[in-house]
């Protein structure tokens, strides 16, 4: 629990938060990544998700799941090698043992399943901690397992299950105060998916500074959170020098993702994309109205990467759903917590009209 002195708002319900056993929470994480793997199964045997239109990426993430990635430095997809690395033993246990399901796509969503359940086991955590409502951090779960990015995206097959987890770890960290943990989420981080590096980086900026009034030791905290930086970026130079044999800094290697030039019409088509809406037509309207009874911090670092992502995406120019995915990792936990408040708290007594 952050210490009072810190805390950037009031707790919007009155009473104690409820406490989490070590068992509560196991149970917690084996429903939630039950609901998953439940929601993931058309991929098994009902959809190929690596044929279907848009979902190219997938079949990249499946060819890591079963060879090592080639030294193509045009191919940027090959250094994501967290979710697929981590499917490859269960692909290898699964191969001819489990019908007419397809073995590597039940590795990716095994893995898929188990950090968008941690996800929201996290979410849970959070929202209870910092609101004091056991019904609205369940709630805040729900909403986010329920999206439209979660079956859709989040479980067919992506790495973006593995992104979403260590931001939502960095928001975890950040208000439990463990910033000794923040560069081992840099480091796993960045060999989810390299857009985790600029994010880390605005994300764990722009909550130092909104908090640093308020921390008892801002310092040590900046430290810690430049630490993160610096190991995130190590990481991702490291490892595609090992994939590539090639050195590559950084800088370099996102001058390199240039690749769209009409900024503004990319921006206004993000817009446009119903895989956009999709996601948000409902998260959106729904968690704007309680938003700002979450912490100012949570809130200002979500949208300062939020606009990070967007920025990103038009530099690069991302294809239709790009940008929707990205913000979903950032501000779908925020959002899902916002409409929670709304919807699962109790509202306040009506006065009994008097009887005549």
């Amino acid at each position: 629990m952050p210490h009072a002195a810190e805390e950037t708002t009031a707790r919007a319900t009155s009473g104690p938060a409820a406490t989490f056993s070590r068992g509560r929470r196991w149970l917690l994480f084996a429903l939630f990544f039950a609901i998953c793997c439940g929601l993931g199964y058309p991929s098994l045997n009902r959809v190929d998700w690596r044929q279907a239109g848009g979902l190219a990426d997938v079949s990249a993430y499946a060819d890591l799941v079963t060879s090592p990635p080639t030294p193509d430095l045009a191919q940027h997809m090959q250094f994501r090698i967290l979710v697929p690395y981590l499917a490859r033993p269960i692909y290898r246990m699964a191969r001819g043992r489990i019908g007419t399901w397809d073995p590597i796509m039940f590795g990716l969503l095994v893995v898929d399943s188990f950090f968008t359940a941690w996800t929201a086991l996290l979410l849970v955590t959070v929202v209870n901690c910092q609101l004091g409502s056991y019904a609205v951090a369940l709630g805040s779960a729900l909403l986010f397992l329920l999206n439209f990015a979660v079956p859709n995206l989040r479980l067919a097959g992506f790495v973006d299950a593995g992104e979403a987890f260590f931001l939502m770890l960095l928001v975890w960290m950040l208000f439990e105060h463990r910033y000794w943990m923040l560069p081992i989420a840099g480091i796993l981080g960045a060999t989810a998916k390299e857009s985790f590096v600029p994010f880390l980086m605005v994300f764990t900026l722009a909550w130092w500074l909104s908090s640093r009034k308020l921390l008892r030791h801002p310092l040590p905290a900046a430290t810690w959170m430049v630490g993160s930086w610096l190991a995130a970026l190590a990481t991702l130079a490291i490892l595609q020098w090992r994939i590539t044999h090639v050195f590559r800094s950084p800088l370099r290697f996102g001058l390199e993702m240039h690749g769209n030039t009409a900024y503004l019409a990319h921006f206004l088509s993000s817009f446009r994309d119903r895989n956009f809406w999709y996601i948000f037509f409902w998260l959106l309207p729904l968690g704007l109205f309680r938003l700002n009874r979450l912490p100012r911090n949570w809130r200002i670092a979500t949208a300062a990467t939020c606009a990070t992502a967007f920025a990103l995406d038009a530099y690069y120019g991302g294809e239709p759903g790009t940008i929707g995915r990205a913000l979903f990792s950032i501000a779908g936990p925020l959002l899902s917590a916002s409409a929670a408040l709304l919807l699962f708290t109790r509202p306040p007594a009506t006065p009994t009209a008097a009887i005549m």
